[in-house]
C-alpha cells in the first residue's frame, strides 16, 4: 500500500497521548518514528495501572505509540544525550511536548536540536501554547482542551449539578495529534519547495479553540453568548426544527435526526415514521408553516419514535433520505458495518501474537485503510538502533553499564 511517510524519520521526546500520537499517525503513513524513552521510567503514561491491560497489550500505550521504535535514553548523561543528537542528525523531525523548563534543563530547544541538524523540522505540542503568562505550564485535554475552550461550557446545562466530562479518554489529545501531523505534513512540503525548516506549534488550547471556532467567531460579532444558554439550543430542539433533535426509542436508546433543510425532508420522515397523513396536513403544507409549528410536528415525530424498540429503527431508517444517526456506544460502534467496510478498525498482532484491535488514524491513502502495527515494548529497539548508528556491542554494553541507556 502508498505510505506517502516512507522514507521519512521522526525522533520523538514525548509522552501521554496529544503530542506522541502524532507519532503513531506518521508511523502508519510509513514514517520511521524512534520513541525516546526515560533510561529507568519509560513513556510516564506505561504506569498508569487505571487502564486495562491484557499481557502486553494496553490501548492506552498501543493507541499513540502504534508502529513506532523504542529506545531507553537517560538525556541528563553525556552519552545519553550524545546518542539524542546522533539520532537526530539523519532525522527528518523533532517532536517533543516537554515543558519550557525541562527543554531547557535537557537541551532539547530548537536552537539545540539545530546544532545536530540544521534541516530538521522541530515540533512542538504544548498545552497552552509558547506565549504567554500560561505557557510554562502544563495541561491535558480535559483541562486545556474541554473546559477552557468551551466545550464543557457548550455541553453542560445551565441547571446541571457537575460540569459535563468530554465523552471519552484522550478525546481532545487524539483530535490535537490529527492537527500535529497534518502541521508536520505542511511543514514537509515548505522544506521540499522552499529549503527551510519550520518549527511547528500545537496546542490543546488551539485546537479547542479551533473546534469551538464558529461560536466563538458569532460571539465576537454579536456578544451574544456571555451568558449561559440552554443545551444546544440552536441546534438540537425541535422547537425550531422538527427534523433536528434526539429522540428516545421504546426501549430508552436514542435515535439522532440532523436535517436543517426540515420541509425539504420533512414528508420522507413522516412516511418512514407512519405519519403519512401529516404530509398534507395544513398546519405543516409549506416551508412556513412547518416552521411555525415545528414544536407541535416535532412532538408527532417524538411520539412516533417511541412507539418502537431501537432495533426496529435502525433497520426501518436505513432508506431514509435524510441525514439520521443512531446513539452509539462502544460496543455498537466496534460492531457497525460501517466501520468495517471502511477499514476504520484496524486489526494486528500485539508481541505475543494475539489478534488486538485500534482505531486507524482518519486518514486514507489510495482507498486503502492504514497498516497498524503494534506499539513497542519499553526501549524495545535500543540495541538495534545504536548499532545503526554505528555503536559496537561493546561499546553497547558500557552504555547500559554506566547508565545512559536501556
Amino acid at each position: 500500500m502508498h505510505q506517502p511517510m516512507a522514507g521519512i524519520r521522526m525522533v520523538e521526546v514525548a509522552q501521554f497521548t496529544f503530542t506522541p500520537a502524532a507519532g503513531g499517525i506518521l508511523a502508519e503513513w510509513g514514517a520511521d518514528v524512534i520513541k525516546v524513552e526515560h533510561a529507568v521510567a519509560g513513556d510516564a503514561q506505561r504506569g498508569m495501572v487505571n487502564h486495562p491491560k491484557d499481557g502486553t497489550f494496553q490501548p492506552i500505550m498501543d493507541h499513540p505509540n502504534r508502529g513506532k521504535r523504542s529506545i531507553g535514553l537517560d538525556l541528563a548523561t553525556p552519552a545519553g544525550y550524545d546518542v539524542l543528537l546522533e539520532l537526530c542528525r539523519d532525522a527528518d523531525i523533532f517532536l517533543t511536548n516537554f515543558l519550557p523548563a525541562a527543554r531547557r534543563r535537557l537541551r532539547l530547544d530548537v536552537d539545540d536540536i539545530r546544532k545536530a541538524n540544521p534541516d530538521i523540522i522541530f515540533v512542538r505540542g504544548s498545552a497552552h501554547g509558547q506565549r504567554g503568562p500560561w505557557a510554562e505550564k502544563g495541561g491535558y485535554d480535559g483541562s486545556a482542551f474541554w473546559c477552557r475552550m468551551g466545550s464543557a461550557w457548550g455541553v453542560t446545562p445551565p441547571e446541571s449539578p457537575r460540569v459535563v466530562s468530554m465523552p471519552a479518554g484522550a478525546y481532545g489529545d487524539s483530535m490535537g495529534a490529527m492537527t500535529i501531523a497534518g502541521g508536520i505534513a505542511a511543514a514537509l512540503y515548505g522544506r521540499a519547495t522552499t529549503g527551510q525548516p519550520s518549527v511547528v506549534d500545537v496546542s490543546l488550547m488551539s485546537v479547542g479553540a479551533w473546534a469551538f471556532g464558529l461560536d466563538l467567531g458569532n460571539a465576537a460579532l454579536t456578544g451574544a453568548a456571555k451568558e449561559p444558554v440552554p443545551l444546544n439550543q440552536t441546534m438540537m430542539n425541535v422547537a425550531l426544527n422538527p427534523t433536528v433533535g434526539h429522540f428516545r426509542t421504546s426501549d430508552g436508546r436514542w435515535i439522532n435526526f440532523t436535517m436543517p433543510q426540515a420541509f425539504r425532508y420533512f414528508p420522507d420522515v413522516c412516511r418512514h415514521l407512519g405519519l403519512d397523513h401529516l404530509v398534507t396536513d395544513e398546519r405543516f403544507d409549506t416551508a412556513q408553516k412547518l416552521m411555525a409549528n415545528s414544536a407541535e410536528a416535532g412532538r408527532y415525530i417524538a411520539d412516533a419514535i417511541a412507539e418502537k424498540p431501537y432495533a426496529h429503527w435502525i433497520d426501518h431508517l436505513q432508506t431514509m433520505e435524510g441525514p439520521w444517526a443512531p446513539v452509539q456506544g462502544p460496543l455498537d460502534i466496534l460492531d457497525d458495518p460501517q466501520m468495517h467496510a471502511n477499514g476504520y478498525l484496524s486489526t494486528f498482532p500485539d508481541s505475543e501474537g494475539k489478534e488486538r484491535s485500534l482505531v486507524a488514524n482518519p486518514v486514507q491513502f489510495d482507498n486503502l485503510p492504514p497498516d497498524t502495527r503494534r506499539a513497542p515494548q519499553f526501549a524495545e529497539h535500543t540495541d538495534d538502533l545504536l548499532r545503526e548508528l554505528g555503536h559496537t556491542d561493546e561499546q553497547i554494553i558500557q552504555m547500559k553499564i554506566d547508565g545512559a541507556v536501556t
